[in-house]
């Protein structure tokens, strides 16, 4: 699986000179994710370098956009669509909080910006990536804009757009051309301590806080539109992804500490009782 570069942010000394026409892309906040179609039909995942050889190593904040790639990744079309499916490695954000609390029930998981093809040995251009994505089935990554050509756009002049997925301005621009030049336009005016740390004494505390009746309501709703019922533990897993999501700045900012055991027999217990048990 190819590795991913790092995002050089503007004005860096190695953010690219960008040539001809431009994308555009809504920055959110979250963590880079790749995954790659293996032969045997599994998907293996990865940071923005390192490999997730299971799926305990996979960040707690990334898990919630692992299981939506691995429901919703139409495989059957990847395969016609090329020889050898483990040959592309596809980029995207795992969308997650840090600072901004974004409409989670819109905003998707996972947000598709970029396909490595190993046999072309290249990044596959902007608007292909955003083909290719739509065709699998994942969303990707809002185009602000298309195709502007690089002598009109100006960096420092340019004014960060209002964000698709919630009532704000975008957490920044990602810069693309056709010559696999990135760099990251960064929002200045976005503060950058977490706000409203999720204050609690211990793990049933906690869980009261997050594991609440419209959260498992939420789980619940997604589990039957997939055909599945909500058992207690399968409401605990998908309640507690949604949490280190929705929450990750305030749950894991600054010096605290959580203890996951305790917290997942919390939200076990509660789960019990949103089923009646």
């Amino acid at each position: 699986m190819q590795e991913y570069p790092p995002i050089p942010t503007v004005g860096d000394e190695a953010a690219p000179e960008f040539a001809g026409h431009l994308w555009l892309l809504e920055a959110v906040e979250g963590s880079l994710l790749r995954f790659q179609l293996r032969t045997s039909g599994a998907i293996r995942f990865g940071g923005q370098q390192h490999v997730y050889h299971d799926d305990d190593a996979i960040p707690r904040q990334c898990r919630r956009a692992v299981r939506h790639v691995r429901e919703r990744l139409n495989r059957a079309a990847l395969r016609r669509a090329v020889d050898d499916a483990s040959s592309l490695t596809f980029v995207g954000w795992a969308t997650h909080r840090e600072r901004i609390d974004y409409d989670w029930g819109r905003l998707p998981p996972f947000l598709g910006i970029d396909v490595f093809d190993a046999d072309a040995d290249a990044f596959r251009p902007p608007d292909d990536a955003e083909a290719i994505f739509d065709r699998l089935g994942l969303d990707p990554s809002n185009a602000v804009e298309r195709e502007r050509h690089s002598r009109d756009f100006d960096p420092d002049s340019y004014r960060i757009p209002a964000s698709a997925w919630y009532d704000g301005s975008a957490a920044g621009v990602l810069i693309c051309d056709k010559r696999d030049g990135r760099a990251l336009l960064k929002n200045s005016e976005i503060p950058t301590p977490p706000e409203n740390p999720i204050e609690s004494e211990n793990a049933d505390s906690l869980a009261a806080a997050v594991a609440t009746d419209r959260r498992f309501e939420r789980v619940a709703t997604r589990l039957r539109e997939r055909g599945q019922a909500p058992t207690v533990d399968a409401l605990r897993d998908r309640l507690l992804e949604d949490v280190y999501r929705e929450e990750h700045g305030r749950l894991f900012g600054g010096e605290r500490a959580i203890d996951e055991s305790a917290l997942r027999t919390a939200v076990a217990r509660r789960a019990q009782r949103f089923l009646g048990g």
